[in-house]
């Protein structure tokens, strides 16, 4: 399957090993990986604080990048329900464009999402002997609907210990600009995220999202715990490389 990578701004410019991983990944079970040099942000910062026009020349030059591609796979969800649910609402003044953009919707994956309901992959061999606790993304879970498949492949890891993350469900306080124009708010939610996560004694937060994750890792940081904060797909990717089993 040829698979087009759309790589958000935040693993792009900060965390660039998480699109290594997924790349490896996807390889490893059968994928053609393309990417578009000419892809851009999704526009969803501009979008969530009302600037549509603005929204509308990002999301076009995302759009004119990937509109060929045949599948396109992010390691965000956040970024993905943008595309996905913003998109044909962006441009429904213009049928051109609102028809690329629900085009491009339609084939746009958020990566456990593509992994176990497209590729119909949920073990890929990893093997990771550590407690890991698991940080569901609002945007992930609500918005795109991804909930079962993250833990499907974390279930399927060898020698990994899953430990439930209390009140899992409630916001870190990132939010994206939320985080910016409501800061005491938002900093009270990731403390109180942030000693959930201690309380597990788990060795590794893993999540979907790197702005949640970047988010509590900061805090944790700067409270002095050293819990490893990873990608989904750097752990599997990690898991992967620790078996005997798996050439990568």
């Amino acid at each position: 399957m040829k698979v087009s990578l759309f790589i958000t701004c935040l693993v792009d410019n900060i965390f660039p090993n998480v699109g290594v991983a997924m790349t490896r990944i996807l390889q490893a079970h059968g994928c053609d990986v393309r990417f578009s040099p000419e892809q851009t942000c999704c526009g969803q910062p501009s979008f969530n604080s009302g600037y549509c026009d603005a929204s509308r020349d990002v999301a076009s030059a995302l759009i004119r990048a990937l509109h060929e591609a045949d599948v396109v796979v992010s390691p965000s969800g956040s970024c993905v329900g943008m595309i996905r649910h913003y998109y044909p609402e962006l441009f429904a003044d213009s049928p051109k464009w609102r028809e690329m953009a629900i085009d491009v919707a339609n084939k746009t994956y958020e990566f456990s999402q593509f992994m176990v309901n497209v590729l119909k992959v949920d073990d890929v061999g990893a093997r990771f002997p550590h407690a890991v606790t698991y940080h569901p993304s609002c945007h992930g879970s609500r918005l795109l609907g991804v909930k079962d498949e993250p833990l499907q492949l974390l279930q399927h890891v060898r020698d990994i210990q899953l430990i439930e993350l209390p009140y899992a469900r409630d916001c870190c306080g990132f939010g994206g600009t939320f985080a910016v124009k409501m800061g005491d708010i938002s900093g009270a939610m990731v403390d109180e995220k942030a000693q959930h996560v201690t309380e597990t004694g788990a060795e590794v937060l893993v999540g979907t999202d790197m702005g949640c994750l970047m988010n509590i890792g900061g805090r944790l940081s700067r409270t002095g715990q050293s819990t490893r904060v990873m990608h989904l797909t750097e752990l599997l990717y990690e898991g992967m490389r620790n078996s005997k089993e798996v050439l990568v």
